[in-house]
C-alpha cells in the first residue's frame, strides 16, 4: 500500500516521451518553492494498492514511468515493490525524483546505510537527486528545477561505481530500451 497524492498519464515534463508519473505522498524536505508543496504530508495521499499502480502503468505499452512527488524514498518498500514488477513484467524505464544527494543521503556507509533504497534503486534507470533550491531555479532546465539537481544514469552509474550523469540520450524516449 503506498500513499499516492496523484497518478498522471502521458506527462512528457517528467522525462523523455510520454510517461505515466505517480506522485508520491509524504516528503521531509519541505523545499521553500517548491512546486508541489500539498504532497508534503503523507496524509492528504490516498492509499493505493502497489498492484492497482503496476497494472495501471502495464497497461498503457507506450508510457514509460517516472516516480515523483513528494518523495519516493519516504516510502521506498511500497515503491521498490512497484518498480520491481515493472521492471519484471515490462522494458519500461523508470526515472524517479527524490531530494535526497545520492552520495550523501542514500549510499552513505555505515550503520544508517538503507538496504531497502539500495533494492529500490536497483530498478531505477534515472536517478533526479537534490533538494528543489528556489534562487537556482531555471526555467530552461529540462527536467528538474534548480541547477543544484542532478540527473543521474543510474545503469552506468552501477558499472562505473561512480555518479555518472545522464545525457539526453533518445534510447530514453524508446520503451524499448
Amino acid at each position: 500500500m503506498l500513499s499516492i497524492i496523484d497518478i498522471i498519464e502521458d506527462t512528457t515534463v517528467d522525462g523523455p516521451g510520454f510517461r505515466t508519473a505517480i506522485y508520491a505522498a509524504g516528503c521531509p524536505n519541505k523545499c521553500p518553492g517548491c512546486h508541489n508543496p500539498e504532497s508534503w504530508d503523507i496524509h492528504k495521499g490516498k492509499k493505493v494498492r502497489t498492484e492497482e499502480i503496476v497494472e495501471k502503468v502495464l497497461a498503457d505499452e507506450f508510457a514509460n514511468v517516472t516516480f515523483s512527488g513528494g518523495d519516493p524514498m519516504f516510502q521506498p518498500e511500497g515503491f521498490t515493490e512497484v518498480a520491481k514488477a515493472i521492471k519484471e513484467k515490462s522494458q519500461k524505464t523508470i526515472w524517479c525524483y527524490t531530494g535526497n544527494n545520492l552520495e550523501h543521503e542514500i549510499w552513505q556507509p555505515g550503520p544508517g546505510r538503507c538496504e531497502v533504497s539500495d533494492e529500490f534503486l536497483q530498478y531505477i534507470d534515472v536517478l533526479v537527486d537534490g533538494d528543489f533550491v528556489q534562487d537556482q531555479y531555471d526555467i530552461s532546465l529540462r527536467f528538474r528545477g534548480s541547477s543544484n539537481q542532478r540527473i543521474i544514469d543510474m545503469n552506468k552509474t552501477r558499472a562505473a561505481g561512480r555518479v555518472v550523469l545522464w545525457q539526453d540520450d533518445p534510447i530514453f524516449a524508446d520503451h524499448t530500451m
